[in-house]
């Protein structure tokens, strides 16, 4: 008897992307309505935005998407104030499941974040810069990127894609573990109220009467970083804001937000942005002046 090779069924199919961005807005920043022929991905990576859609209108917040159908008319604004950092994918995908996504918000489990993640990465090693332009019709592609990486990026983002239908039909089972662990919760607490102040693992170690290697664990099993990594991006993000309002130098900002020294300030703010605070702010200015 011969052997029978089995056919794949395939549920989620994206034949093209138009584009693949990641960038921060400026504040108080609109598009006008318009629509596409091909389904739009939105998700907040942090702070908020107003969306004004066919299907939906509402704010979405940090850790959220939603994903307009496609030749539906939507809009966004920022808030005053407020600089969120935002993912926006354009792709073709004919699977009728992405439709609720168009109806409301969906909040991203850490799992689906990380996910996210990958195919902006994947993405940036497919299609050239710049990626912080939100209107742009034709964003070109590598002619020399890694092998199998154009298949890469379809795959992730299409795995993507069905984890995040699947989150919603079959929601994950809760664990027991640090989710519920009031400790971890106040450390976090504590952090976000604290985070422009001198803060080190020892302090957190002795505050909360634990030690280092259940605190980082517990931390970064909850909230998917480690507790100094999440510190000094809030940092970063405070920093963004006072750079942005343009009162204070850099000196003035690298103290505001808990930073010994502004050569140490400058190293960690490139390291989360790809840009040093001065070219940050070139940018910033930049922008304004489109």
């Amino acid at each position: 008897m011969q052997f029978k090779l089995k056919k794949f069924r395939t549920d989620i199919s994206v034949s093209r992307m138009a584009n693949l961005h990641y960038f921060e807005f400026v504040k108080e920043y609109h598009t006008f309505k318009d629509s596409h022929p091909f389904r739009e991905l939105i998700y907040i990576d942090s702070g908020t935005m107003d969306v004004s859609a066919e299907n939906f209108s509402g704010t979405l917040h940090s850790k959220q998407l939603i994903i307009h159908r496609a030749d539906e008319p939507h809009s966004l604004s920022c808030p005053q104030n407020e600089a969120p950092n935002v993912i926006i994918i354009g792709f073709e995908c004919d699977c009728k499941r992405l439709d609720k996504f168009a109806n409301s918000a969906y909040t991203l489990s850490n799992e689906l974040i990380k996910m996210l993640t990958e195919v902006i990465k994947e993405g940036r090693t497919v299609f050239l810069p710049p990626y912080d332009i939100p209107g742009q019709r034709d964003m070109k592609k590598r002619r020399d990127f890694p092998f199998g990486a154009d298949q890469l990026l379809k795959m992730k983002f299409e795995m993507f894609l069905i984890e995040l239908v699947r989150h919603t039909e079959a929601p994950p089972r809760t664990h027991k573990s640090v989710e519920t662990d009031s400790k971890t919760e106040e450390i976090f607490s504590y952090v976000n109220n604290n985070f422009t102040e001198k803060i080190t693992l020892d302090d957190l170690c002795f505050l909360f009467n634990t030690n280092k290697t259940s605190l980082c664990k517990a931390f970064k099993e909850v909230y998917g970083e480690s507790a100094i990594t999440y510190i000094n991006r809030l940092r970063i993000k405070r920093a963004k804001e006072l750079l942005r309002d343009g009162t204070m130098n850099l000196t003035e900002i690298s103290a505001a937000v808990g930073f010994s020294s502004i050569h140490y300030f400058s190293r960690i703010f490139k390291s989360y942005e790809s840009l040093s605070p001065t070219e940050y702010l070139n940018t910033i200015k930049l922008k304004l002046n489109m």
